[in-house]
């Protein structure tokens, strides 16, 4: 290699270890660590650093104001074969503080444990005060140019690609929560636009629990774990929180939609997201119109059930990022559309009688359907977690021409909230100098020097208007696109802290979810609600809510008293009658398959041909195939993903038999072996079975396997298929996945 070159170097180094671990690479499967698989024996051969799996991304090589490097994406990471200082001095020993004899006091002047433990203090920066626990992934978004008569936004126009970051995240509990616990679901994403970031930073329900962001350290400190005892985790099922929603009332429509399986999601890749708030979109003319953004998951809006979240809460924590990374690393990869709900820019800002500027309603799409915009992949995994889903920055102030903000009180504190934290947080003023926030366009910004500064700006002026550095930076007109505040004329009025009286209605649309619910829906609403108010304490407490539910429903207050054991109050306020809205449900709909996870059950002497002839077809089928036998390693020559001992229904959307496995493990070591049943089938498999049949999955089976089916007494149930042939039962059953669950398994004793 040419030294001289250090960005041949890096290239060739990149090259050559790609070369070597690529027959190494398994991209079927996911869930391998490394672009490589480790040595029994550690490596002691000096070698250049192996390359990110194939799956994982970086963010761009530009520099801290913008422009193209042209180095490889690799050139960010670590480089050369020996350890280093940070200041590239390459040392002999990392294992050993530098003492005074063998036995002696450590040395003060060991610079290389000073840096090694300085730097180990000061891994952690301080996590989010909300959404602290998230994951997040790369991708590319596509314009469809329906948008381009409403706005001059340039990533809209037809056919233009933008790269993106996007981060999912829980809203209450910390960095070690866990995924799945029932909370609001944060939806941001970065858009690197030529015209400068813009960050879409919203939620996966499309209403908020205030209506000024006055009021929103009070929600938080309403929803978190009690000053006094830090409990609980994670959780909405405690007296704070609902003695402010009881009181505060304009939060009980996100407090319905909390209790609702949106609460719950199946997965990101399932999960609708929404920008909440209304933005004003200006187009190449100058005329406005107001929107709301909707993101649609192209394999639908799907939820867990209550209590295959709370066996993942123990059994796998990180089950959402875990299935993030998989599905993209097995290519699955996730999509969404993006669309938008246009409104006129009328003087008084409402449509068809509901306040645009109230982010505590919504407007159902059978008033204003969602017209799609465009559609983003996400293609990448992120190579460092702490450098980009950690630090990267979003903010609803990051805005390119064409979109504006509106007098939505609660976007307004936002507008300072965000820019202000994120100083906090990632240490100065130049966390946009980060390579996951940096723009990918011209930066000329005259904000000089802070913490953490690593652009060197040239010149001597940072200031305008100056003639020492020739007038530069110049400012931009309508000519060159520049970002304009829409000139929106502002009624003379006196100042004052009040809303509107458009913002006093607090019950319509909470009363239009619950409509809009299927029977099942409905019967988990209750359950939720039944749940987390018997976690109160204190039954003043538990009556306000009552009183709350009975001005949305008689059914829901009754049936959630009686889970109580209070009386059920009266409405105090007449009940609204809206008409339901179809887009609120998740039940009726068919959706595609795609990245879905199958569990295989075979064993030592099953029919592993058509076991093989299976995952060929799954995988054929855009889906994940995992075998679970009673031992790991291989059956045969086909690879065993999971055991009997580590495998749970939670972890698959459908679950295919092909075998009666007989019981073969002790119950000193796995909890799940207990006695088998007089069929002797392995009662590790008989929970299997029994957990998919209660969440309401797709099972399947033939030969030997059916015989579990028939011990459980399921054989001819909805959704349970069997057959002569292991592709005639994957048929049946992915005809039954189309709806995700078995609707019809779940009682429900509410219309």
């Amino acid at each position: 290699m040419d030294a001289s070159k250090p960005a041949k170097v890096v290239k060739d180094v990149v090259e050559n270890a790609a070369e070597k671990a690529a027959e190494f690479l398994t991209p079927d499967v996911p869930g391998s660590p490394g672009s490589a698989p480790a040595t029994l024996e550690e490596p002691t051969t000096p070698h250049d650093p192996l390359p990110p799996k194939t799956e994982q991304g970086a963010p761009a090589t530009v520099t801290p104001t913008g422009a193209e490097t042209g180095a490889p994406a690799a050139a960010k990471g670590q480089q050369g074969a020996y350890l280093t200082t940070a200041q590239g001095a390459r040392l002999r020993d990392t294992d050993h503080s530098l003492k005074a004899g063998e036995r002696g006091p450590t040395l003060l002047q060991d610079h290389h444990l000073r840096e090694k433990i300085t730097h180990f203090d000061h891994e952690r920066i301080p996590e989010r005060v909300v959404h602290a626990r998230g994951a997040g992934a790369h991708g590319v978004f596509e314009a469809y140019g329906t948008a381009e008569t409403v706005t001059k936004a340039g990533f809209l126009k037809k056919g233009r690609k933008t790269d993106v970051f996007v981060r999912f995240s829980t809203v209450l509990g910390s960095r070690g929560s866990a995924d799945t616990v029932r909370d609001t679901r944060g939806f941001a994403t970065k858009f690197y636009t030529d015209e400068g970031t813009f960050d879409l930073v919203g939620n996966n329900i499309p209403v908020f629990f205030i209506q000024d962001g006055i009021k929103f350290p009070d929600v938080i400190h309403a929803a978190k774990p009690h000053p006094d005892r830090e409990i609980p985790q994670a959780q909405s099922a405690h007296d704070t929180f609902w003695d402010f929603v009881s009181l505060h009332t304009e939060a009980q429509h996100h407090t319905m939609w909390n209790m609702s399986d949106r609460a719950i999601p199946r997965s990101f890749r399932t999960m609708e997201g929404f920008g909440v708030h209304t933005f004003r979109l200006v187009n190449e003319t100058g005329e406005t119109a107001l929107a709301k953004f909707h993101w649609k998951p192209k394999l639908g809006v799907h939820s867990l059930t209550w209590e295959e979240a709370q066996m993942l809460g123990g059994m796998d924590p990180d089950f959402h990022r875990r299935d993030l990374y998989d599905a993209i690393e097995a290519g699955a990869l996730p999509e969404w559309e993006l669309g938008i709900q246009v409104f006129p820019d009328t003087p008084d800002e409402t449509f068809e009688g509901i306040d645009l500027l109230d982010p505590t309603k919504i407007v159902p799409e059978e008033l204003a359907p969602v017209q799609a915009i465009g559609r983003m992949t996400l293609n990448r995994t992120p190579t460092n977690f702490f450098a980009e889903v950690e630090q990267v920055a979003f903010h609803p102030g990051h805005l390119p021409p064409g979109i504006d903000v509106t007098n939505d009180p609660l976007l307004q504190a936002r507008l300072f909230s965000y820019l202000d934290t994120q100083i906090t947080r990632l240490g100065g003023p130049n966390f946009a100098q980060i390579p996951v926030n940096r723009p990918r366009c011209p930066v000329n910004d005259m904000l000089r020097d802070g913490f953490h500064q690593h652009a060197v700006h040239a010149g001597v002026a940072p200031y305008r208007p100056n003639s020492l550095d020739g007038g530069n930076p110049s400012v931009a007109g309508d000519a060159e696109n520049a970002f304009v505040d829409t000139p929106v004329q502002v009624a003379q009025a006196r100042k004052v802290r009040a809303n509107p009286a458009s913002f006093g209605d607090h019950y319509s649309q909470v009363r239009l979810f619950w409509l809009s619910m299927s029977p099942v829906e409905k019967e988990h609403i209750i359950r939720a609600y039944t749940f987390e108010l018997g976690k109160c304490y204190e039954q003043a407490i538990k009556e306000r809510q009552l009183r709350c539910l009975a001005n949305i429903d008689p059914v829901l207050c009754r049936e959630v008293a009686t889970g109580l054991g209070l009386p059920a109050p009266e409405p105090a306020l007449p009940l609204a009658d809206p008409a339901p809205s179809a887009a609120l449900s998740q039940v009726g709909k068919e959706w595609p398959a795609d990245g879905r996870v199958v569990g295989i059950v075979a064993a030592d002497g099953a029919d592993l041909g058509a076991v093989r002839e299976l995952r060929t077809a799954v995988f054929a089928a855009g889906m994940v195939p995992l075998v679970i036998a009673p031992h790991g390693g291989m059956l045969d020559d086909v690879p065993v993903q999971r055991t009997f001992a580590t495998a749970r229904s939670i972890e698959f959307d459908a679950l295919l038999l092909a075998t009666a496995p007989a019981p073969d493990a002790l119950p000193a070591r796995d909890a799940k072996a207990g006695a088998a049943d007089s069929a002797g089938v392995d009662p590790r498999v008989t929970l299997l079975v029994d957990e998919c049949w209660r969440h309401a999955k797709a099972i399947g089976a033939w030969g030997a396997g059916a015989t579990v089916l028939a011990r459980a007494g399921i054989t001819g149930a909805p959704g349970v298929v069997t057959g002569d042939s292991a592709t005639e039962v994957l048929s049946g059953v992915r005809r039954s996945m189309a709806t995700h669950r078995v609707w019809e398994r779940f009682p429900a004793s509410v219309a």
